[in-house]
């Protein structure tokens, strides 16, 4: 009978045993996939051997060419005008502050479009006060050319890349479930613990953490506060709007009359910009492709950053004209912003509150006359001022009709 109880309880913590290593090696993979980077291109071949000359996808490079771009880009190898970090200025990979600098896949992606593209030749002959000053000195043979393009085509295969934040909440969210698998088995199966309180205080702390996360992120769920999207081009309200004072309501004009208050068009643009050819920060790289998109015909492909959910009706027009709104009570100061970031988080909380607070221009305003009560009110001393919440900002079909 002991023997049999022996056998029993063996079996019962191997069954334990086993749970918990299941449980490792699940999240050890998740948090690898959480964690994972690219790693370096293998230069092997099956064998094991080192590919010396095998040729890129373009038929045009081979391996050397590749690693030495590379190394020449990186300032890791001397040209032969001298030691150069193109990667100084011309980042591989993502930052995540405003680089007024071309990127490498910017670089890549324009010699793409250009049939006749030529590092060399821009480096001998700079157009741009920018250019000319940052590239002093600078010279380059055909042949680094020739394996600065090799690396090129390497970027422009690849991609721009993405920005990866460290996921602290999941290793917090995931660290505290494993946790609380490990004291619920322990506290069931394996009983290594006898102290039954050090169980529960895990398994308690870890269930009040888990409610706060799904708490908050059910509220946030398709909200983007913080939202600040690295644009096609390189526009900086804070150049545009805050130094040359440029009036929201020149590039955004249809927010006095529309839904929405727009995109600029590339005419827009072309009203400045035929004449201003050179940024102070970004040279000429960035206005040539407003230039480029007007010879194409194409549109600037600007990515949107404020967006309410659909089932939401909010009008620009309304609240330009009728409630005199200023456009950072919104949006922030926008004028001190290189990168556009959404600043609230514009859910009904937030709308309903600042309709509460708010104070419209209710007596010099034509859009209000209708509301005789309220002027009745005034002029008689009942109230001093009126609440967009009073004329309709609480009425729920007002936004959602």
């Amino acid at each position: 009978m002991h023997k049999k109880l022996t056998l029993s309880r063996k079996k019962t913590f191997n069954t334990g045993f086993g749970m918990i290593l299941t449980a490792f090696l699940l999240i050890g993979y998740f948090s690898l996939v959480s964690f994972s980077e690219d790693t370096p291109e293998n230069n092997e071949d099956p064998n094991g051997e080192p590919v010396e000359n095998q040729s890129l996808d373009t038929g045009e490079f081979t391996r050397t060419d590749l690693r030495m771009g590379e190394r020449l880009f990186k300032g890791l190898v001397a040209f032969e005008s001298g030691t150069h970090d193109c990667s100084s200025c011309h980042y591989a990979a993502p930052p995540d502050t405003m680089n007024w600098n071309p990127s490498a896949y910017e670089l890549a992606r324009q010699w793409k479009m250009e049939d006749n593209y030529s590092i060399k030749e821009k480096l001998k002959s700079p157009v741009g006060v920018r250019m000319i000053n940052d590239h002093e000195g600078m010279r380059i043979t055909g042949e680094e050319e020739h394996r600065l393009f090799a690396y090129l085509a390497k970027v422009y295969e690849e991609g721009p890349g993405e920005l990866r934040a460290v996921p602290v909440n999941a290793f917090i969210f995931w660290g505290l479930g494993i946790l609380m698998a490990l004291a619920l088995v322990d506290l069931l199966i394996t009983r290594k613990i006898k102290v039954r309180a050090f169980h529960v205080m895990i398994l308690v702390v870890g269930l009040v953490v888990h409610m706060q996360y799904a708490v908050a992120e059910s509220r946030n769920l398709g909200r983007t506060q913080g939202y600040a999207p690295d644009q096609p081009i390189k526009f900086s309200h804070l150049v545009h709007a805050g130094e040359h004072e440029i009036d929201c309501n020149y590039c955004h004009q249809i927010s006095s009359f529309s839904l929405s208050a727009g995109i600029p068009s590339n005419n827009t643009c072309m009203n400045c910009h035929t004449v201003i050819r050179e940024g102070t920060n970004s040279g000429r790289f960035e206005i040539n492709k407003i230039h480029q998109a007007n010879e194409s015909g194409q549109a600037v492909e600007w990515i949107r950053v404020h967006k309410l959910p659909d089932h939401s009706y909010f009008s620009h027009a309304q609240h330009v004209n009728a409630g005199k709104v200023e456009c950072q009570d919104c949006h922030g100061a926008v004028e001190e912003m290189h990168i556009v970031m959404q600043t609230e988080d514009l859910s009904m909380g937030w709308c309903l509150t600042c309709h509460r607070d708010s104070s419209v221009d209710f007596l010099d305003n034509p859009y209000y006359e209708i509301y005789e009560r309220l002027h009745q009110d005034i002029r008689e001393g009942r109230i001093e001022e009126v609440t967009a919440a009073e004329v309709g900002g609480e009425d729920c079909m007002k936004c959602h009709y």
